[in-house]
């Protein structure tokens, strides 16, 4: 059984996939792109299920379901959060804060030095996480606040570092140098280079966020994704293309605009809950 926040977070598409045991089978490709499946994704999923809804669940599973990231024990674990301009970054890098300065101790580092008040912005956040940040200015070198606060982190044995960078279109060619830049620096003082390469994706694009993903994947090296703004619009179906076409794992999902509202991405317990009857 799924968890009820689960369900719940998944609103309209929760059980969505229960009408597929009992629909007439004509209809069941009608089922899979109402849900955002999208054309390619539900064709291959017919033809591999041979139309039995029956065998549908684990097929999803199968797609969905990517090994998580593994990095060492070495202090601090860095992890490097990146995305477009709204797609809820900033935001997820204050959750994740909450969430992991629960289980030891947390530095932010505020590397959006383009937009303005984004250090102010991301310091409030980091009070109402608990958290320490590192500020910076608007026009200062970004890697350079990277070096600064991750030696700081090292030096008094944080065990969580979590760098904000500037929102950027993937076509901005010299904002993606940077963030290349970034993981330079990084690996200066870390020779592993960051432990997580995050992508945030705001889910109500569906699968709109494919293209700008794999460009962020291929120039970055993304390891891990997280949805945001997952309110529980059929949106929330293209899941299952976009681990289909970047084959990296969901962590988490962004429901909710409280620094409490990440839940992890589980894919066993997603997929119960798309078969779910209410």
């Amino acid at each position: 059984m799924p968890l009820p926040h689960l369900s719940k977070f998944l609103g309209k598409l929760s059980g969505i996939f229960s009408k597929a045991k009992r629909a007439d089978l004509s209809n069941l490709e009608q089922i899979l792109l109402e849900a955002d499946v999208g054309a390619k994704y539900t064709m291959q999923l017919l033809e591999k299920i041979n139309y039995n809804p029956e065998l549908l669940k684990n097929e999803i599973l199968n797609i969905i379901d990517i090994k998580y990231p593994s990095f060492g024990d070495s202090k601090p674990v860095v992890i490097l959060i990146c995305g477009v301009n709204g797609s809820g970054k900033t935001t997820t890098v204050a959750k994740l804060a909450y969430r992991f300065q629960q289980k030891g101790t947390v530095l932010l580092l505020s590397a959006d030095t383009y937009r303005d008040a984004a250090s102010e912005q991301l310091d409030i956040w980091a009070k109402k996480a608990g958290v320490e940040i590192v500020r910076s200015q608007k026009g200062q070198d970004a890697g350079a606040v990277v070096y600064d606060g991750l030696n700081k982190a090292m030096t008094r044995g944080i065990d969580m570092v979590l760098i904000d960078t500037a929102g950027r279109l993937h076509t901005r060619t010299d904002l993606m140098e940077e963030l290349k830049k970034i993981k330079r620096v990084i690996t200066k003082l870390k020779p592993s280079g960051p432990d997580l390469s995050l992508l945030t994706i705001d889910a109500t694009l569906g699968q709109n966020s494919i293209q700008q993903a794999k460009i962020f994947t291929q120039e970055l090296g993304i390891n891990g994704l997280i949805l945001t703004k997952f309110d529980g619009t059929a949106k929330g179906g293209a899941i299952i293309p976009i681990c289909g076409e970047l084959k990296i794992p969901v962590l988490y999902l962004g429901v909710g605009e409280k620094i409490e509202d990440l839940v992890e991405f589980k894919p066993e317990e997603f997929v119960e809950a798309l078969f779910e009857i209410g």
